[in-house]
């Protein structure tokens, strides 16, 4: 199969018309140009192949997520799932709504709930938790250039008034320890972490390779808990738009508001694409399209 042609194909096959929205509610989103499309796919055996504007860099957001609960699940273990559940939620990424029921325990880690209660558990381990965060990723990749804009975290910090409100909501039942600026700060960094198309997949492979990082041969978890942090991704790694994304990609998969979407079929490839413009819930409008095609091409669905 000629995967770059495919790739350029399908491109040239999505809806005339994007009729997503770039994200405004954080200022420093709302700038990025809404033409920008590229993708990356990368095979266990690290054939790699591109199209568009695969090499230029943009806020990963909540994909961040993902790496964030690997080095808690890393430190903690099992115990981690007593502080934070592992079930879809059906709501926005931002909602306090099911906290009340579920007295302070996030519905799962991909919400904003659930990745502040994952922050919290890093900070007592994690003397310095930004730097530590970036040496993960670096340790993914081999590559030292990927960073924090620091731009963007700005004006993450300068719109978290939701976000305060859900630390400060799941403390009130005793599952927030460490201050809220602290936590704040370091969540609203990783949010801002910086990568391209390329670099995404590479950080995302290890996933598809039982928990072995293709690009440093080194392990990164084991079989096990890369079976249940792909069953998360899965099951919760779009939002409320998870069910979509499994029936209409059939893939693990996790999206941020910068637009990207990486998604991976254990034992294969990982892929990414990244189009700023998002549907309503939150999701690349055209990141969905692309990779609905993609695996109705390639045969690439885990179903």
């Amino acid at each position: 199969m000629d995967i770059p042609a495919l790739l350029a194909k399908i491109y040239q096959q999505l809806p005339a018309e994007n009729t997503g929205k770039v994200a405004t509610y954080i200022p420093e989103l709302a700038k990025v140009d809404p033409t920008k499309f590229g993708v990356h796919a990368v095979t266990c055996d690290q054939r790699a192949f591109a199209f568009g504007d695969s090499e230029e860099c943009f806020s990963i957001q909540s994909i961040a997520k993902v790496l964030t609960l690997t080095m808690a699940y890393q430190r903690e273990g099992d115990k981690l799932w007593k502080r934070v559940d592992v079930e879809p939620s059906g709501t926005p990424f931002n909602s306090l709504v099911q906290l009340e029921a579920d007295k302070g325990i996030p519905r799962n880690p991909m919400n904003n709930s659930g990745a502040l209660v994952v922050c919290d558990i890093l900070l007592d381990y994690l003397a310095d938790p930004k730097k530590d965060l970036l040496a993960f990723v670096h340790s993914l990749t081999g590559d030292e250039t990927i960073g924090f804009n620091e731009l963007v975290a700005a004006s993450e910090r300068e719109t978290s008034a939701r976000n305060r409100a859900l630390i400060e909501f799941i403390r009130s039942f005793g599952n927030i320890h460490h201050d809220t600026e602290r936590l704040l700060d370091f969540y609203c960094t990783l949010c801002s972490l910086e990568m391209n198309c390329r670099q995404l997949a590479e950080s995302f492979l290890f996933l598809a390779s039982q928990g072995m990082s293709p690009c440093t041969g080194e392990r990164i978890v084991s079989s096990t808990m890369t079976k249940r942090l792909n069953a998360i991704m899965q099951l919760c790694g779009l939002y409320d738009e998870a069910g979509e994304f499994a029936f209409r990609v059939g893939l693990p998969g996790k999206s941020g508001v910068g637009g990207g979407i990486v998604a991976l079929k254990p034992s294969d490839y990982c892929v990414v694409v990244w189009s700023p413009p998002l549907n309503p819930k939150g999701n690349s409008f055209y990141g969905m399209a692309y990779l609905e095609a993609f695996t109705s091409e390639v045969g690439g669905s885990i179903y």
